[in-house]
């Protein structure tokens, strides 16, 4: 059973995203597979999945425009404003062992999630 982490703030007071060191491990490896040596990460949420919304993970070399960029354990992730209303407070992480390996969203605005972990509701 993990600790559940307590959510992090910006310099503003403002909750933030934070990436564990082990996540960001698997994300600069996971970019190296695809060819791309200083790879970082698009975390948005998107409608669908069998509690409502879903989280989407995507390789990304640069931000685009209106998303916000947080700083974290070297790696840069880029998140839309509206996805980031969902995420403020999270904690991703990647587990391993033996139920399975992968990134873990610690949502603290989820009031329910789906048994994969992939989805949830507000």
């Amino acid at each position: 059973m993990l600790n559940k982490p307590s959510a992090q703030r910006d310099q503003s007071g403002s909750l933030t995203i934070t990436i564990s060191q082990d996540a960001v491990k698997h994300i600069k490896e996971f970019g190296k597979v695809e060819g791309k040596n200083d790879t970082n990460l698009r975390v948005a949420v998107k409608g669908g999945g069998c509690s409502g919304l879903t989280y989407v993970l995507e390789l990304a070399d640069k931000a685009k425009e209106n998303e916000k960029i947080i700083t974290e354990n070297g790696l840069e992730l880029y998140v839309d404003k509206k996805s980031y209303i969902f995420l403020a407070g999270t904690t991703l992480e990647y587990q391993g062992g033996l139920n399975g390996k992968g990134f873990v969203f610690n949502n603290p605005n989820a009031k329910t999630t789906c048994g994969c972990g992939t989805s949830f509701s507000v």
